[in-house]
């Protein structure tokens, strides 16, 4: 900015030229400069008012809109903005295949303690002493007096207690809301519920995660806010389930047995009724893990789905139907059975001697070893292999449990003459009770592969045919046969037309061979023959009649009166109606060729 001097000269040299006072012109142009300064500072202070009275205008107008949106929105309660609140989405329900509650979410209250704020730490544990006996007394009272700012205390406790709590009256013992996971049978089906713990925990909220069974293999649908609160369905018919493992419970105690398990399934379908796996425990207050060289020893183990055994005698339904499939024999046509069968270095014994000869229903029906290894040996190492895996029993079961992937059968590595003439009649392949009732189910429905399920199920497209109609009817006579006459005749429930197969497996010893008086006792039976609709397999561990004079422990003796008193309980509740007359079975009798 270029400035007007005070005092030009060219005006100054003219004043004086005329006699005029030089300092007039300094102050008239020193007027002039003030006079434009004082324009200058005004517009600066004029910008500034406006631009201060736009922003209180924008402002104001704001706080009115807001205000006025507040005053037309209906009252309601704050809610807490922080992250805890996406832990408490609800757990959807479990249910059974009728509706009926299989577990399902309780409001309740954890218990934290801030000792800082304790008027009495001292006398507050020895009142929490009473309430809660579990809690260790020592540990408790060190923390309570020493230096933490926060301790939790139980992360669950029932409405008494939270009264009993109040009733101390310290400050420093404080609540947070909880969503925690109630079973309300107790322990009925435990194993296929499994069970449910917290996750990630806050003092307002925690997350409900699944542990273990259908709890853990679905907990991302039972937590999935788009279900919109639908529940999970089952298969499970609750009061069969209750019947069974009543009845499997009395057979464990009356047999001596370690464990039980029993599966029931439908044969068209695969959906499991009932499946039970003893001993059992409560999902309520899931027990922890029992360290042992043999799972089996724990109750979290699932027998039908984990335990993995030799099924014994069971499989020698797989080997006729093969052989019959392939048109190696037919049931008359008679095997040699002369005992023993040696091969190589090897000696096959029957448990009794049932003659040189035997025909293939005979084999079945008294349960022989030889025949049953000599029909192996007609069929081929490879044959067998590839029939027993399209029946599903080299892999892990499909069934949507957690534990499934667990339960993968054990196979041999090699598969020569000698191992499929012990395979045939259910040594040296171990399977799941599971894998059985899966195998079965194909055996008599017409020769269909079924895949077992835990989920309810409308319509299921049938697998693969495995077997033929005719021979799966053949198959049918058999297992009628075997109860109606032979090792399974203790299965008998009249009114009902059970057939099944037993199994008497000697259980292998870890250090080597085989125990002498450890057996796996099986039992796979359907009903009803005429027209199979379920199957029913019954295993006891190291079970053993004791009623003689000496012990008995093969499954016709243990397994099998068990399994008939689950049928004879469990059949009226599917709405089944016992059959009056032979009618029935005499459409079971097949001409002999």
């Amino acid at each position: 900015m270029i400035r007007v001097p005070l005092r030009p000269l060219a005006r100054i040299l003219g004043a004086r030229q005329k006699g005029e006072n030089p300092d007039a012109i300094e102050r008239e142009n020193l007027a002039i400069r003030h006079e434009q300064m004082r324009e200058k500072a005004r517009g600066r202070a004029e910008t500034r008012l406006l631009v201060m009275g736009l922003l209180f205008f924008s402002a104001f107008g704001v706080i009115g809109a807001q205000m006025g949106l507040l005053a037309a929105s209906e009252p309601t309660e704050p809610h807490s903005g922080t992250a805890g609140a996406a832990i408490l989405a609800q757990r959807a329900d479990i249910t059974d295949r009728d509706g009926h509650i299989l577990a399902t979410n309780l409001v309740t209250h954890s218990l934290y303690a801030q000792p800082q704020q304790m008027i009495d730490p001292r006398h507050s544990a020895e009142e929490l002493m009473k309430i809660f006996p579990d809690l260790n007394r020592e540990r408790l009272v060190r923390d309570l007096t020493g230096t933490r700012k926060f301790l939790w205390i139980k992360r669950k406790i029932s409405p008494e207690q939270m009264q009993q709590v109040h009733d101390i009256g310290d400050p420093g013992l404080l609540f947070g809301p909880r969503e925690m996971r109630i079973y309300p049978n107790g322990a009925l089906a435990s194993h296929i519920l499994g069970g449910a713990g917290f996750g990630r925990e806050g003092v307002h909220s925690a997350e409900v995660i699944g542990t273990a069974g259908v709890e853990r293999a679905f907990d991302g649908w039972l937590r999935d806010p788009a279900n919109g609160g639908k529940p999970l369905e089952l298969s499970i018919d609750l009061a069969v389930q209750a019947a069974m493992e009543e009845v499997l419970a009395g057979g464990m105690k009356l047999m001596n047995a370690k464990g039980a398990t029993s599966i029931l399934m439908d044969v068209h379908t695969g959906e499991i009724l009932a499946m039970a796996s003893l001993p059992d425990f409560d999902p309520n207050t899931r027990p922890a893990p029992v360290p042992s060289r043999d799972p089996s020893d724990s109750p979290l183990f699932n027998r039908a789905v984990q335990g993995v055994y030799e099924l014994g005698s069971t499989f020698k339904i797989f080997a006729v139907a093969q052989a019959i499939e392939l048109g190696l024999v037919n049931p008359g046509t008679v095997i040699q059975t002369k005992s023993p069968l040696v091969w190589g270095r090897f000696r096959i014994k029957d448990f009794h001697n049932y003659g040189d000869h035997l025909s293939v229903t005979e084999i079945i029906v008294k349960s022989s070893n030889i025949g049953t290894a000599r029909i192996a040996l007609m069929i081929g190492a490879e044959r067998q292999k590839a029939f027993l895996a399209s029946l599903g029993l080299t892999e892990p079961t499909p069934v949507e449990l957690a534990e499934a992937p667990t339960g993968r059968p054990i196979v041999p590595s090699r598969w020569p003459e000698i191992t499929a003439m012990t395979v045939s009649y259910g040594h040296g392949l171990s399977a799941s009770p599971l894998h059985l009732a899966a195998a079965y189910s194909t055996m008599v429905n017409g020769g269909y592969k079924v895949t077992p399920t835990i989920l309810k199920a409308d319509h299921v497209p049938r697998g693969p045919q495995i077997i033929s109609e005719k021979t799966s009817a053949i198959i049918r006579s058999l297992m009628r046969q075997v109860v109606a006459r032979g090792t399974a005749s203790f299965g008998d429930v009249p009114g009902y037309l059970v057939g099944g197969k037993t199994g008497s497996a000697d259980k292998v010893n870890p250090a080597g061979g085989y125990y002498k008086d450890k057996v796996m006792g099986t039992f796979a039976s359907a009903f009803p023959m005429n027209d199979p609709k379920y199957v029913l397999v019954t295993s006891l561990d190291e079970a053993s009649e004791n009623s003689g004079s000496e012990p008995r422990r093969t499954a016709g003796w243990t397994t099998v009166p068990v399994g008939a008193e689950i049928i004879r309980r469990i059949a009226p509740l599917l709405g089944l109606r016992p059959q009056v007359g032979p009618s029935a079975d005499a459409a079971l009798t097949l001409v002999r060729n």
